[in-house]
């Protein structure tokens, strides 16, 4: 128990509807509600988060609130480094997407020349920069940012120097250049993209499981191929984003999508992948209760932090 931290990041910036910074709370309710002593097992670490900046409208259209949103990657980033340097196992509650990045970012400070690999479960692929970016939300950013992508080859947006300077920044965090290849990302559930993001899917080889596939090889055998495709990788860090889950259990998040994985699904899911001595740290982000009717995503989310904790003590 004592090599697990709970990080608490409760960053809503980069979301495109409000709420994402009440999911933390969202699943300590929801444990209270199962009888559960899990948010009295682990010692919390808590991130300071800037979403006061959401009373002022965004200064830039193609990075939404980004300069906050650059100061909370900082800070999530020290506080991974920090907790990875002393080998303790972070396990990131967080609301908005982007701030996966910092985690990431925080990972690859504390092992520079350790090879990380991502396993990524979404409905999306989050790799949009603010060249490419339909919405300006940088929730849809953080592997871009992760990876140091810019995708020039598909720009949209004519960006403003101000912009293109913070993006700079924000790939500069933790350590400078790319944290990791883009050919050491894996997809699950991902299918809901865009052009932009097909074409760097495609560039790279990032290999999707989608939904079908899961449901015709099942849990075990996706579980082992991602793993096998991240064999090259000392680590790997297991992003959830509940919008993997479909819509209709995920309808207290920001972006469902219909066609998505079952709760049993997911559950499943991580509990085989954090079997793999490799995994650093895992995550699970965007659950939004003001979108919700009786908490009911969090404790779909709740579920599957349990039961995911529980498999890695069991693995310790």
């Amino acid at each position: 128990m004592r090599k697990i931290r709970l990080v608490e990041v409760r960053s809503e910036l980069a979301a495109g509807t409000r709420g994402a910074s009440l999911g933390v709370d969202a699943m300590k309710v929801a444990s209270l509600g199962k009888h559960s002593n899990f948010f009295t097992r682990f010692e919390p670490v808590s991130v300071q988060d800037e979403n006061s900046q959401l009373f002022q409208e965004p200064k830039f259209p193609f990075a939404k609130y980004g300069e906050g949103v650059y100061t909370v990657l900082g800070r999530v980033c020290d506080t991974i480094a920090d907790l990875r340097e002393q080998q303790l196992f972070p396990i990131v509650l967080a609301g908005d997407h982007s701030t996966a990045a910092g985690t990431i970012c925080g990972i690859k400070k504390a092992h520079p020349t350790k090879r990380l690999g991502v396993i990524w479960i979404d409905a999306h692929a989050d790799l949009h920069s603010p060249y490419t970016t339909p919405s300006g939300n940088m929730h849809g950013m953080p592997l871009a940012m992760a990876a140091a992508i810019d995708n020039d080859e598909c720009e949209q947006n004519d960006i403003e120097e101000e912009t293109e300077a913070l993006w700079e920044r924000i790939k500069r965090i933790g350590i400078n250049g790319p944290k990791v290849n883009p050919s050491d990302i894996v997809f699950i559930g991902v299918r809901d993209t865009e052009e932009p993001e097909d074409h760097l899917i495609q560039k790279y080889g990032i290999k999707n499981f989608g939904v079908d596939e899961v449901n015709k090889k099942g849990i075990e055998q996706v579980s082992a191929e991602a793993l096998d495709t991240l064999k090259d990788c000392e680590q790997i860090y297991i992003s959830f984003d509940v919008d993997s889950l479909d819509s209709s259990i995920s309808m207290g998040t920001g972006t469902p999508v219909a066609n998505g994985l079952s709760k049993e699904q997911a559950v499943q899911l991580n509990i085989e992948l954090i079997k793999d001595k490799r995994v650093c740290c895992w995550e699970i982000v965007e659950v939004n209760p003001t979108l919700d009717t009786q908490n009911r995503m969090a404790e779909s989310a709740f579920d599957i932090l349990e039961s995911t904790t529980d498999s890695l003590v069991k693995n310790f």
